[in-house]
């Protein structure tokens, strides 16, 4: 076999097990759907792509999935580069966001998910408005405001003391968009109980910001407890992707 003939054998073994993974996922989220009485495809896959491969997000996009969860701004702003002849995918910051890396992240994604302070909501809309300006983005920056279940600052995510001021804030930020709410359980936390938490979070959200309908929880291994407590978008690696193939260092 020569070296092209290798290269396609390992493409295509690579796009029949994410095909695969695909379609049991997809069945597990809209199974959970319909044994809590929600309608088939009203939740929606974020395939987390960090640490994996550009190769990777072009065998996804090419079975169907167009929004893609990174979590490390130079490993995402590569595969942007590297995708970048694909203006419909949608990339998502997944992952904490440092201050110094909000105008550029504010270049290419469309939603960060991870917005717990009010310096970083500044830093990001400050870079928002400046893409906005300079021709790099068209529309304001879709943000969650993440949440903290566990109140432990140093996992990240607002105090929900803070949460309605942060909101505030976002929605009045001429370049942010205020989109929902995001959490992950804290770890030794029973997932039912923090999603139903999470949940009455974002009832709360809602009630003074109606259009912040976005509720991003569940991943590989409770994906159906949070689509249980209202989920809008399951964030999901390793049931699709498998193994990592690097470290995350």
């Amino acid at each position: 076999m020569t070296d092209s003939e290798t290269v396609v054998a390992q493409v295509d073994a690579r796009t029949a097990e994410l095909a695969g993974n695909l379609d049991v996922l997809l069945g597990r989220i809209d199974a959970a759907c319909r044994a809590v009485g929600r309608e088939p495809g009203s939740v929606r896959l974020l395939p987390v792509t960090k640490f994996f491969p550009a190769a990777d997000v072009a065998i996804l996009y090419g079975l169907g999935c167009r929004e893609f969860g990174e979590s490390r701004e130079q490993e995402a702003t590569a595969k942007v580069a590297e995708l970048g002849e694909r203006p419909d995918i949608r990339w998502h910051m997944i992952g904490r966001l440092q201050r110094n890396k909000a105008r550029v992240v504010a270049r290419w994604a469309h939603t960060v998910h991870s917005v717990d302070s009010e310096r970083l909501a500044t830093a990001l809309d400050k870079g928002a408005l400046a893409a906005l300006e300079a021709g790099e983005r068209i529309e304001p920056l879709r943000v969650l405001l993440q949440v903290s279940l566990d109140e432990d600052p140093e996992r990240g995510g607002a105090t929900t003391n803070d949460l309605d001021r942060l909101a505030d804030q976002v929605a009045a930020a001429k370049g942010l968009q205020l989109g929902g709410l995001m959490a992950i359980p804290p770890l030794d936390a029973e997932p039912h109980s923090a999603f139903a938490r999470l949940a009455t979070l974002h009832t709360r959200l809602l009630a003074g910001h109606p259009s912040a309908t976005e509720l991003s929880a569940g991943m590989s291994g409770d994906l159906e407890s949070a689509i249980e407590h209202g989920s809008t978008v399951v964030r999901v690696g390793t049931a699709l992707m498998g193994a990592r193939p690097i470290t995350s260092g």
